[in-house]
């Protein structure tokens, strides 16, 4: 089984105590993001943004040649389509399960729409991240760039140059890198699951600073489909600061 450095374990509220842990987490991580003098945006919000601030950033682990070819591989694949649409199954690191309808456009479109009884809805125009709640059509919006969902709606991607590969490990055709923000100014670590048998991405994991796992798993996943520009175009009242 090969394997290199630790990959943290896969752990695969009520809809309110969901959106209030996605909210927090977002402005915990602006906030040290901002201190930093960075422009960034969004940390383990439910489809897999980076996790708040830690620490300490893992180190790289070095991989073998046939290791790096795994890695190609995984290129390959996010290289290989231009616009995908799926279903996800959302946990929480409290066990809550919500599902969904996922849709992405190259380049830096994607939408991931929360079936009911979630009211959350998390869509990006190429530019900024929206965050909406659906019932109240409240929100807020965070640069795209500064998050790892810019690994998945990049033209191109290549996860040797683009990010800090921290964890490598392969099981029954099965294979989880662990990905930190190369630059360091993400914290926390983004785990990919990628099932070569199939040659598809299956599941990615977000972990907090306190070591909290937020699982989705994506599924019935469609290459290079039509797609309504208007998916990607979402409009929010903006939420009211406190001063």
């Amino acid at each position: 089984m090969p394997q290199n450095g630790p990959v943290p374990g896969l752990d695969t509220s009520n809809d309110r105590s969901n959106r209030t842990h996605v909210m927090t987490l977002i402005k915990k991580t602006l906030a040290a993001t901002l201190a930093l003098g960075l422009a960034f945006g969004v940390v383990a919000v439910p489809v897999g943004l980076a996790p708040v601030a830690q620490a300490a950033q893992p180190d790289a682990v070095e991989l073998s040649p046939e290791q790096q070819e795994v890695v190609e591989r995984i290129n390959a694949y996010f290289n290989s389509f231009t616009t995908l649409k799926g279903e996800f199954v959302q946990t929480s690191p409290k066990g809550r399960v919500d599902r969904g309808v996922l849709f992405i456009s190259k380049p830096g479109k994607l939408r991931f729409d929360y079936a009911p009884p979630s009211v959350l809805l998390i869509a990006s125009d190429g530019k900024w991240l929206t965050i909406k709640d659906k019932k109240r059509e409240r929100g807020d919006q965070f640069p795209l760039n500064a998050t790892p969902l810019r690994y998945f709606v990049a033209p191109k991607i290549n996860l040797m140059s683009d990010a800090l590969i921290t964890g490598f490990r392969q099981e029954n055709g099965i294979t989880t890198l662990a990905l930190a923000d190369k630059k360091g100014s993400i914290r926390g670590q983004l785990l990919l699951v990628f099932d070569e048998t199939r040659s598809e991405l299956t599941q990615w994991v977000s972990i907090d600073a306190r070591g909290q796992r937020l699982t989705v798993d994506v599924l019935n996943l469609e290459k290079d489909v039509a797609l309504d520009p208007e998916l990607f175009q979402v409009t929010i009242n903006r939420q009211q600061r406190s001063k």
